[in-house]
């Protein structure tokens, strides 16, 4: 099972490639929108702002998220590794439910370049 400071390690990967992104990828990455990543197995909350192509103001919390954040991720603590590091595809772990994304309409449009 990851570790807290492990899946924080994969978000801080996460953010440093979307920094990276060109194209579609870019755009989308250039969203301002609250996030938030709820870690089911660790039963622990990241929450921050995808702004300029980051994750910017990272922060922890146990349990669920207190406010729904315009972007929502649940998923495991290994499941989140494994997407950062490649050896999960995003849609055959979505389509089968390991992970859940939930964000509007248009967020997600933007996003699916992303994924």
């Amino acid at each position: 099972m990851a570790t807290a400071l492990e899946c924080r390690e994969a978000l801080t990967t996460f953010s440093e490639n979307l920094g990276k992104a060109t194209g579609n990828a870019r755009t989308a990455a250039q969203l301002d929108r609250s996030l938030s990543c709820w870690l089911t197995d660790l039963d622990l909350t990241f929450t921050g702002r995808l702004r300029g192509g980051h994750i910017q103001d990272l922060t922890q919390a146990p349990g669920k998220p207190a406010e729904k954040a315009q972007i929502r991720l649940t998923l495991a603590g290994d499941d989140l590794v494994a997407l950062v590091d490649g050896s999960l595809n995003f849609a055959k772990a979505w389509g089968s439910g390991r992970v859940k994304l939930e964000a509007s309409i248009l967020d997600l449009l933007k996003l699916r370049s992303l994924l």
